[in-house]
């Protein structure tokens, strides 16, 4: 998935909670948080795969199946809703009469990586038809991040009528998969693939564990590995959209869709498991017309949306007895989340020279949740009820203008705002990371200034650069509280800060005319974010103090991330089809917590890829495709995603310095060390 998005500006992608749970980033968007697709509208063909609570994850994500993707950077509420506070990400699948066949693909490499997949693809002009499945497996890199994961995806396109469509969608993702433990930044540095890590008796350095009670409800608790205790994530999600499309004649188009979506969890990944279904239902409707204004074209859109997501999920406490065996209930928590928006957008091409465009888009969100939490002891057992009753509405204008003086030169600018609210589950923990009270919480808003250039001095040189400037009030911020908390990630808001930045992109062709396969691809991305008011209260058993996090940065944000590939691909003669890269990526160290004290080391990695695509000529060999890769060719040992950590006021009323906190829990995941991949497809 990396590969889908390296040489976007802006984007990047970290790992998030465990071996299958990848975060794509935008400006930033995921850098804060410790699993999933956050900040950002996720959809696919159109498709909603975001629910109503603003958790998307990349499980049901196999590149293999798409065409391409589209990354809308920036503020994005306008058009997208809830949640787009960074943008909105559409995954776009392969059309069935480009697949018009059978193809039969596996990749295979290190760590016991396998990956088998079918895609099966038909259509002209009454259907199209495309239906793709995989699974992949793997032992991974790290003890206890073996992995088993399968997914179907489909998509049928009936023409009823000339002027009348219907699209059925269709996506199952069954993730099952073991979980080791984020790691101390010492650790990490001591032991990051947890070698030896199997027995907490026995184990090596640098090892983490759990800490399980023994009766599974209250007392005395026992020292576990990840292996020991059965940590791990089984996970299913499944979604179902049929949407209409009506043409009322050739300028005017009606949209309307219904997407259900069912995501059930069995998480022991820390102390307890969390388990629970949540279905979300999500109706859409939209009318475009592309019109005129005298002789300049004008496109009009207007559409309204609802989405509504009911679930139930309990946690239990783990014993020690292996296999994520289950305790008494540590709590329960039921309830609704909905949003209901309005939205329109105005597209004008003014003049050949200028391009306009206008929006504005409001939601109603409404959030209703109680708690239970039960407080064991060995005399009795009390229960204490916590209720959300939360109403949001957020108001998000847009603009934007284009100028193009030549064929050579574009530029734009763009003002933005979006919205995020708390989601079900940040209301119900604490700032040390177990269940409770935290229902103040208040929704995110955004307002983003964008300014660029695009640039084609030549026709072997593009460059594109970009630079955003964005104010968020009440940016919600999670960070870890350490692995031996029931909830480990605790969210709070920050009343105000600045993300601010530039994004880079360049593509070069050197030798156009002697060696026109050859291309250079540059992707820079400058991310500064930093608290402009925010105080934060530390407490110890004795004290409390507040500290100023004005002008600090805001943790888990890469300053830098820069991608540099050279590609080459053989136009002709008799190596036609034959191609490869190398590519280097570099991100910078970036703050773990919001003293700014501890830091995550920055790295830089070598990957090299070749691959093959015979020519038409070859017959029957054009249906073969294959590829080998090398991934981290120096075998550097880097973090692939940390979350950020808590401060600690010491008793002397002082915050702990980097001894203190390099010891803390909860944050660091080791990237791949060097690893061979390789794969082929044949297409029938």
């Amino acid at each position: 998935m990396s590969d889908m998005v390296a040489t976007i500006p802006g984007v990047a992608v970290l790992q998030g909670n465990g071996p299958r749970d990848s975060v794509i980033s935008v400006r930033g968007s995921g850098a804060r948080q410790s699993y999933g697709l956050k900040n950002l509208q996720v959809t696919e063909d159109g498709f909603p795969m975001t629910q109503p609570d603003g958790t998307a994850r990349a499980d049901l994500i196999d590149p293999h199946a798409y065409e391409g993707v589209d990354v809308f950077q920036g503020p994005a509420s306008t058009l997208y809703g809830n949640y787009a506070i960074n943008g909105a990400i559409n995954f776009r699948t392969r059309n069935g009469a480009d697949i018009h066949g059978l193809e039969l693909g596996s990749d295979f490499g290190s760590f016991g990586l396998f990956n088998n997949y079918v895609t099966i693809g038909a259509g002209n002009k009454h259907y199209d038809f495309m239906l793709f499945g995989s699974d992949v497996r793997g032992n991974g890199f790290i003890t206890n991040s073996q992995y088993n994961t399968s997914t179907e995806n489909m998509r049928l396109r009936v023409n009823l009528t000339s002027s009348d469509r219907l699209i059925l969608k269709f996506v199952n993702n069954v993730t099952d998969t073991s979980l080791p433990l984020r790691l101390s930044l010492n650790q990490f540095r001591s032991n990051p693939y947890q070698n030896g890590c199997a027995n907490a008796a026995s184990a090596a350095a640098g090892c983490a564990s759990v800490n399980l009670l023994v009766n599974g409800a209250y007392g005395v608790r026992q020292t576990m590995t990840p292996q020991q205790a059965g940590l791990g994530r089984f996970d299913r999600r499944t979604i179902v959209g049929l949407r209409w499309e009506h043409d009322f004649d050739s300028r005017t188009t009606w949209h309307t869709q219904f997407t259900y979506d069912q995501r059930y969890v069995d998480q022991p990944t820390s102390t307890t498991a969390f388990v629970g279904p949540f279905n979300s239902y999500n109706v859409q409707t939209d009318l475009t017309n592309r019109g005129r204004i005298g002789k300049t074209p004008l496109t009009s859109f207007v559409g309204a949306s609802f989405d509504y997501m009911d679930y139930g999920y309990q946690v239990y406490h783990l014993t020690p007895q292996g296999g994520a065996t289950r305790g008494a209930l540590n709590s329960t928590s039921y309830g609704h989340q909905w949003n209901i928006g309005i939205r329109f957008q105005e597209d004008w091409q003014f003049s050949p020279l200028w391009h306009a465009v206008i929006g504005l888009g409001g939601t109603q969100s409404d959030i209703g949740a109680i708690e239970t939490l039960y407080n064991r002891s060995a005399n009795s057992t009390t229960l204490q009820n916590i209720t959300a009753n939360r109403r949001f509405f957020n108001l998000t204008p847009e603009a934007s203008l284009v100028y193009t003086p030549t064929k050579d030169w574009t530029l734009h600018t763009r003002v933005g705002t979006a919205y995020a609210t708390p989601g079900y589950s940040s209301f119900f923990v604490t700032p040390q990371g177990i269940y409770g009270n935290n229902t103040q919480l208040k929704s995110e808003t955004s307002l983003g200034f964008d300014l660029g250039a695009e640039w084609h001095p030549s026709p072997t040189i593009n460059i594109q650069a970009t630079g955003f400037y964005e104010f968020y009030r009440n940016e919600l911020v999670s960070q870890s509280a350490g692995v031996n908390t029931p909830a480990g990630n605790y969210t709070f808001n920050a009343p105000a800060s600045e993300h601010r930045g530039i994004e880079l992109g360049a593509t070069w062709q050197p030798l156009r005319a002697s060696v026109p396969g050859a291309r250079l691809k540059l992707s820079y991305t400058y991310d500064n974010q930093i608290y402009t008011k925010y105080t934060e209260t530390l407490s110890n058993s004795t004290m409390a103090r507040n500290f100023s996090r004005k002008g600090n940065l805001i943790p888990g944000v890469m300053p830098h991330f820069l991608d540099a590939r050279v590609l080459y691909d053989q136009p002709d003669g008799w190596l036609q089809g034959l191609g490869g890269f190398a590519e280097v990526t570099w991100r910078s160290s970036f703050y773990l917590d919001n003293a700014n004290i501890l830091k995550a080391p920055s790295y830089a990695l070598l990957n090299l890829e070749v691959h093959y695509d015979p020519p038409e000529r070859l017959g029957w060999a054009h249906r073969l495709h294959s590829y080998f890769e090398v991934q981290n060719v120096t075998n550097q040992v880097y973090a692939a995603g940390a979350t950020d950590i808590s401060d600690t006021l010491l008793s002397t009323g002082q915050q702990a310095g980097r001894s203190v906190l390099a010891n803390k829990t909860g944050s660091i995941y080791a990237g791949s060390p060097r690893a061979f991949f390789g794969g082929v497809r044949i297409k029938f």
